[in-house]
């Protein structure tokens, strides 16, 4: 087994770096810090922190992921698939359990990274991750509801549950500021035709300019003072804080632990599919465990700083890919960019209205929801279409830890189901034909099999879905032939049920005096059955190197 290589993007790229490189990462780490300042403050503010901690986080996640990831182009940093998460755990354990949380989701990155666990997640089924996604996007959009229309909830606590916030909407909607709804209104069609216009500059930066200049004038000189701004909720602090590290006790991370793994999977899934499809667009190729290390450290180090979740971020590494990003210097850049931006910038955030926030926030959501995708998987076989509408609803309706866990599981049964359907098991009780064979030492024309014997074939992994099955069609035939010939030439790999089964068998055969012959054992399944011991149960001279000299070690077995 080869042993894991810890090997960032960052310093096999610099082996061949030039000044042309540089300029080119030097320009798309600019535009791309520029793109991630309102979706870092608009994620910080919707996940139920301050908007300097959206910024902080990409700031120190993004230069980690940066720097140790395994892709070239990724781009880190908050996400709008962490928001639904942050606002429950923040909402039921507090800033402190966040940190908690978010500590031990890092943790439990790297040791997805160290133990070469990359690739396993790739395989999740795509439906499941459609179906969290647009849940994802669905609830988002339901969050932002109460800034789009400016609602007044008279004091009254907005419950985090996405039927309880519906219910508190409607009983409260004849309070709408019709001004923050045209304000969400105009934010959401600048950001919906500025790609008509600008490929280079994103229209959730012209939106939030725009529209916080006129929001100012609007204020200033027209008197209309019923917009929200950020400035109204938060106070802003243009400095990065100093490290801190949580207070950790027993109670705190069992309570927190599932949710950590949420955070884990969530952003394994998420960075992994990112890095994935800039691989496509620059024909290059991640390496899985290395940027879940560092999507680990960025997890582990961020939350010190009082910064969130991280992950891959798709729509920034694209950002990064269009505007010439050649290696993950950009991202480092991008990562100096923002932190400039929160020293000496940062005092006129204060100034956006929420409701364009909440506009960009539904634009994200839009994204997200892939509804065409969704839509498309619903044509699908109905295994799919039940996978998609279970994770989808779970999403919206309880939350993403529920439909996460309970994804997976069906993710797994899913896997089993499958891999028991590809394997057979058959019978042969008169004769082998030896075109359909590969391990026939004797081609004749038919390969006669002896009265009083008869030849299981397995075909396929043998391991805990598949060894009842075996059972059952030994017990269904009740037939008590001398010998029972296993073949298992096609047999990948065998567990220890399946072990289990074939001692069974070998302890029942023994009672009824059958005598049990395996045939063609190839040399992985040959070790782990001597390590168990089976080889001793069944005895050496009865694990056959292939079919022919199975059959002549049941011939001499009948005639003794």
């Amino acid at each position: 087994m080869k042993a894991f290589e810890f090997k960032p993007k960052l310093f096999t790229t610099l082996q061949n770096y030039s000044k042309e490189s540089f300029m080119a990462d030097l320009m798309a780490g600019i535009i791309v810090g520029i793109v991630a300042l309102p979706l870092a403050i608009a994620f910080g503010i919707a996940s139920g922190v301050s908007p300097e901690k959206g910024i902080i986080t990409a700031i120190v996640a993004g230069f980690i992921i940066s720097l140790l990831g395994g892709s070239k182009v990724q781009i880190g940093g908050p996400t709008g698939a962490f928001i639904v998460i942050i606002y429950g755990i923040i909402q039921e354990y507090g800033i402190s359990g966040l940190t908690v949380a978010t500590l031990m989701a890092g943790v439990l990155l790297i040791l997805l990274g160290v133990f070469k666990l990359g690739a396993v997640i790739k395989f999740i089924p795509y439906p499941i991750i459609v179906g969290f996604t647009s849940g994802i996007a669905v609830t988002i959009f339901t969050t932002q509801i109460a800034d789009i229309f400016g609602l007044n909830f008279g004091g009254e606590k907005v419950p985090g549950d996405f039927i309880g916030k519906w219910m508190i909407y409607f009983r409260h909607f004849d309070t709408v500021n019709w001004w923050n709804a045209i304000v969400s209104i105009v934010s959401v069609l600048i950001i919906a035709l500025t790609p008509r216009f600008s490929k280079k500059i994103p229209g959730s930066l012209i939106a939030i300019i725009v529209v916080t200049i006129a929001v100012y004038l609007m204020k200033t000189y027209g008197g209309i003072t019923c917009i929200d701004t950020i400035g109204d909720r938060f106070t802003i602090q243009s400095q990065l804080p100093d490290a801190v590290v949580p207070k950790l006790d027993w109670e705190a991370i069992k309570n927190l632990f599932p949710v950590a793994i949420t955070i884990a999977v969530l952003g394994a899934i998420e960075s992994l599919l990112s890095a994935a499809v800039a691989d496509g667009v620059i024909g290059d190729r991640h390496d899985s465990n290395t940027e879940l290390i560092a999507q680990g450290a960025a997890n582990i180090i961020a939350p010190l700083f009082g910064g969130i979740p991280a992950t891959g971020a798709i729509a920034r590494t694209m950002t990064n890919i269009n505007n010439g990003g050649k290696s993950p210097v950009a991202g480092i850049i991008h990562a100096v960019i923002l932190l400039l931006i929160l020293l000496f910038l940062m005092p006129l955030a204060q100034y956006i209205p929420m409701a364009c926030l909440a506009g960009v926030l539904v634009i994200v959501s839009y994204n997200m929801s892939g509804w065409r995708t969704f839509k498309a998987l619903l044509k699908n076989p109905k295994s799919d279409v039940t996978v998609l509408l279970i994770t989808f609803f779970l999403t919206v309706i309880f939350d993403l830890t529920v439909a996460i866990e309970v994804g997976l599981l069906i993710a797994c049964v899913l896997f089993m189901k499958r891999v028991m359907e590809t394997t057979e098991i058959s019978v042969i009780k008169n004769e082998i034909d030896p075109n359909n064979e590969s391990d026939l030492e004797v081609h004749e024309e038919h390969l006669m099999v002896p009265k009083g014997v008869e030849v299981y074939e397995i075909n396929g992994p043998y391991f805990f879905g598949i060894a009842t099955k075996f059972e059952e069609i030994m017990s269904e035939l009740g037939d008590r032939p001398k010998v029972r010939i296993v073949r298992m030439r096609k047999v990948p790999f065998i567990d220890s049920t399946g072990i289990h089964n074939l001692t069974n068998l070998c302890e029942m055969s023994k009672k009824e005096n059958i005598q049990i012959v395996l045939s063609g054992v190839n040399e992985k399944v040959h070790q782990i059955l001597e390590k168990s011991g089976f080889n001793e149960l069944l005895g050496k001279e009865n694990i056959c190197p292939n079919i022919n000299v199975a059959l002549e070690k049941a011939k001499d077995i009948i005639e003794k």
